[in-house]
């Protein structure tokens, strides 16, 4: 059996990957445990880490710090590819509100921290390792770490770890109570709650649809397509098909296109755009997409999948689809949402477009766009590697800033983060095609964070039980105040000065402590998807803010 000792207890390449592995594999197994539905998840696996560091087990320290930095950019990497495509638009629509709300949780929960600093006495290495753990951000955790070594030289103290793990479960227990207590202490009735929720969305949609209208107003007869987008320019209008009274001849519609008085269009626009539409050219009638294509079987009416690179950023304009090809594009759904075709809309990989035009022609089309699900199948790893080289590289940029008397850097973990939030989002544009499966996505995230949190339980495990012992106790009491006051209040000031409806506050909590698993706390997240909406809203500025104030944290106190 000494080899079976060996494999455990004597640093090497196989020591390491069976030490690891024990500890994800344990870990996972017992997140199936929950206590009426609900667990700890991945963070099993740092319970995993401390319990087999405790009995004394230790793998190379280089290692060590290897295979947890790895693990950590890996992780933020996929989390910022997740989140970017909805950073900036989260900004959008009621979300600068929200997310001012979730910025003022953010720095509350900096000024507790601060305060605990100077009245306890903990390092605010420790106290760092406390907040991650009471607000669940593991990425914070990582970029606290990692600026640590880059300030000392030195490797993070256990006791970052350790607080870490002792504040998670804090930290669950916490945002359980809050979702419990909200509807007693701010009095809220559910069922009016989803009334308001029903009212606000029948004012504003933003999905586009189509319509059919009936040319009636003296003043467009005679006038053609071109002029009339243009006197609509402040809305959101696609015309797709016009079938002329005169002739009764059924017209793919072009900028050229007449419009004469009788005459039945088929637009597509948002909800919220068409009275005003209708106001102009003419009521609106009774026709559906089946029944334009019932009038002329010459034209057809395919759904194509955007996966070509060659057509990437490119806008629908640019692509010269009407005079080139005489097809037309009527509607994009993009990540579950119906767009309006407009002239200046960029395709995406992974786009879903309705192409309305002759059948060869549309054929045509469609081997220009790709409309390859196989190639939206396969890994992406040249935006993978990319990302991860320009992120490190970026994260090591030295920069000085007036107060600190050395160069600081935005480390890997923020470096990673910004570089994945601008790839996301402006990749496209420079023709990269950002798009990966979401396996792969899956893989990055969770092969990643489960790795890091393996190595910080490790790491930690040693100094566990004595520093609980040794007034690690108290740690939980700070963990619930760094939770607790940041949240109360903006819950308090979101409900009583902002107004916000429930579900909204439901979502924010999860968002505002990044933590999806909220949203399973309350049996009212279900009832509608406004607390998931929210979530996603607050949750990329929040992520990107929770991991660079930890290393900014650590680099004004240390």
């Amino acid at each position: 059996m000494d080899f079976i000792s060996n494999l455990l207890f004597v640093p090497s390449v196989a020591q390491s990957i069976i030490v690891l592995s024990l500890i994800v594999t344990v870990g996972l197994a017992l997140n199936r445990i929950k206590i009426k539905g609900i667990s700890l998840g991945v963070s099993w696996i740092l319970f995993a880490g401390i319990f087999i560091g405790h009995l004394g087990i230790e793998i190379d320290p280089t290692v060590l710090i290897f295979v947890r930095e790895f693990g950590m950019i890996i992780f933020i990497y996929a989390i910022g590819m997740l989140v970017g495509p909805n950073f900036f638009s989260s900004f959008k629509q009621g979300g600068v509100q929200l997310n001012l709300l979730a910025t003022l949780a953010v720095v509350l929960g900096l000024v507790v921290v601060f305060v605990l600093y100077e009245t306890t006495g903990l390092s605010i290495s420790t106290l760092m390792g406390i907040f991650s753990g009471a607000v669940s951000n593991t990425p914070g955790l990582g970029a606290a770490q990692e600026t640590y070594f880059n300030m000392t030289g030195s490797p993070a103290p256990s006791d970052m770890g350790v607080g870490y793990a002792l504040a998670y479960p804090v930290a669950i227990l916490c945002m359980l109570v809050t979702l419990l207590a909200m509807k007693w202490i701010f009095k809220i009735n559910v069922r009016d709650e989803e009334q308001r929720i029903e009212h606000e969305r029948s004012m504003q949609r933003i999905d586009a649809e189509p319509y059919s209208l009936v040319v009636a107003n003296p003043s467009i007869f005679g006038k053609d397509l071109y002029e009339l987008t243009h006197i609509l320019d402040d809305r959101d209008v696609v015309v797709s098909r016009i079938l002329h009274k005169e002739t009764g001849e059924l017209e793919f519609a072009t900028s050229s296109s007449k419009l004469y008085e009788g005459d039945k269009i088929l637009v597509v626009a948002k909800e919220r755009d068409i009275a005003t539409i209708s106001a102009f050219i003419g009521p609106e009638i009774e026709m559906n997409d089946a029944d334009w294509t019932k009038l002329d079987n010459k034209l057809v009416s395919h759904r194509c999948l955007v996966s070509h690179p060659s057509v990437v950023g490119k806008t629908i304009s640019q692509l010269r689809l009407r005079s080139l090809y005489h097809v037309n594009i009527s509607r994009v759904y993009r990540a579950g949402l119906r767009l309006v075709a407009e002239p200046d809309l960029a395709l995406e990989v992974g786009d879903m477009v309705v192409i309305v035009g002759l059948e060869e022609h549309v054929e045509a089309v469609e081997r220009l766009l790709g409309n390859s699900q196989s190639d939206l199948d396969k890994p992406n790893l040249l935006v993978i590697f990319l990302g991860l080289l320009l992120g490190v590289l970026v994260g090591s940029i030295p920069l000085m800033i007036s107060g600190i008397p050395i160069p600081v850097k935005l480390g890997l973990a923020g470096g990673t983060l910004i570089v994945a939030i601008l790839i996301s989002n402006f990749g496209s544009r420079l023709r990269i095609n950002t798009h990966n499966t979401q396996s792969a996505n899956l893989l990055m995230r969770d092969a990643g964070i489960s790795l890091f949190l393996a190595c910080v339980g490790l790491g930690a495990g040693a100094n566990f039980v004595d520093t609980l012992v040794n007034g690690g106790y108290m740690w939980l009491l700070y963990a619930a105040l760094m939770t607790l006051i940041p949240l109360w209040v903006a819950l308090v000031i979101g409900r009583k000065v902002l107004h916000l409806d429930y579900f909204t506050m439901i979502g924010f909590v999860g968002g505002s402590l990044t933590f999806a698993a909220a949203l399973s706390l309350s049996p009212d997240a279900s009832r509608n998807g406004v607390a998931s909406v929210r979530y996603a809203t607050v949750y990329p500025l929040v992520m990107f803010l929770r991991v660079i104030t930890a290393q900014w944290m650590i680099m004004l106190l240390l």
